[in-house]
């Protein structure tokens, strides 16, 4: 299963304040995950995430977002140089 930092996960069982949805902070052997009801972080093994994921509600499109901090980088670059002159 190819899970990114960036995805939002929906798991099996809710976590206690009743959201069953969760971000990708950091992957690995093992896993941070972020609750998206309460904002509690949990560290869990990949084989336990891969077995209780019941779907990929969101998944982090990096390539999109390299494009667009790219623009926005070249365009705070072209405003400086303007400033200069």
């Amino acid at each position: 299963m190819d899970i990114q930092v960036g995805d939002i996960v929906k798991l099996k069982k809710p976590h206690p304040c009743g959201s069953s949805e969760w971000e990708i902070l950091r992957v690995g052997a093992d896993f941070r995950l972020k609750c998206m009801g309460c904002g509690h972080q949990i560290m869990i093994a990949r084989k336990l995430l891969e077995k209780n994921i019941k779907e990929v509600l969101l998944e982090y499109n990096n390539n999109n977002f390299d494009d667009e901090m790219s623009a926005l980088y070249h365009q705070e670059i072209v405003d400086m140089y303007q400033d200069l002159l």
